[in-house]
């Protein structure tokens, strides 16, 4: 973990050295602080933002947890918002949420319109396939005519449409990660593409999808996870602070012992 701590100090400092106050000049942290909330935009999304299963009402996750101890930090009280993924960017413009934290990929084209916190973990797009097809899709060239499902504007689509081998593939979009298992399961896909975190707590023995697999072997990308907000706005600085206290006090290597499936991942991005 000291991996994490040394790199989020590194990355704080030169996100705040280009964090501002908003493109109308007004403080967007003011305005959070005003009304004394932060609207988190989500999906749910294990092992990130997703329901406990032993208390339904309960919100959980890596992120959820982190998020909440953030705004302790920040002193304001997260408001947790499911949003559509493919609309998420007006969401946070149009002011209905006030960030996006749900294992956001850091994608340069959203950089046009979102400002990113420090990255805080690593992510790579991975293949789930049914285990009664593990002889059958072994490489990405034996899942040339495939039929892919995956998450409406996600990095994984976005992997998925910019593979060369892939591109014979048909690619259908849906509206979450999790229904992308669901296609795959009832046998209207052939492969899911989805974020390793979720795959690697999602399917295999001990789960509700332990007829599916993650195929080793195959990234399809390798990316960072981040925290989107309204281009300029003063709030990213405030979270990044916020976040390298989180990683000092142990507070993030607490949260990774408690979602194991998450800490591979924020070692690599160490």
């Amino acid at each position: 973990m000291k991996k994490i701590v040394s790199f989020l100090a590194a990355a704080a400092l030169a996100a705040g050295m280009l964090t501002g106050c908003g493109q109308t000049g007004e403080s967007d942290w003011k305005y959070v602080q005003d009304k004394g909330t932060l609207k988190i935009g989500i999906t749910l999304f294990d092992p990130m933002n997703y329901y406990d299963p032993q208390d339904p009402q309960k919100l959980i996750g890596f992120d959820t947890e982190l998020a909440e101890a953030v705004c302790a930090k920040l002193g304001v009280t997260p408001e947790f918002v499911e949003i559509d993924w493919d609309q998420k960017t007006v969401e946070l413009q149009s002011k209905s949420i006030d960030c996006i934290w749900n294992g956001m990929t850091i994608l340069d084209d959203l950089k046009e319109s979102l400002d990113f916190s420090v990255p805080y973990s690593g992510n790579m797009q991975v293949c789930v396939i049914n285990k009664a097809n593990a002889s059958v899709y072994t490489t990405l060239e034996s899942m040339a005519t495939a039929r892919f499902v995956a998450e409406a504007e996600s990095a994984g689509a976005k992997s998925v449409e910019g593979s060369e081998a892939l591109k014979g593939a048909q690619l259908t979009a849906v509206q979450a990660q999790r229904d992308t298992l669901l296609e795959l399961k009832s046998g209207t896909a052939d492969v899911a593409v989805i974020d390793a975190v979720m795959a690697y707590a999602s399917v295999g023995e001990g789960t509700s999808y332990s007829d599916l697999m993650v195929v080793e072997g195959i990234e399809l990308s390798k990316e960072e996870y981040g925290i989107g907000f309204r281009k300029g706005s003063d709030i990213t600085a405030k979270v990044n602070d916020a976040l390298q206290q989180l990683a000092n006090d142990g507070t993030v290597a607490a949260l990774a012992e408690k979602y194991p499936s998450v800490l591979p991942l924020l070692e690599a991005k160490g």
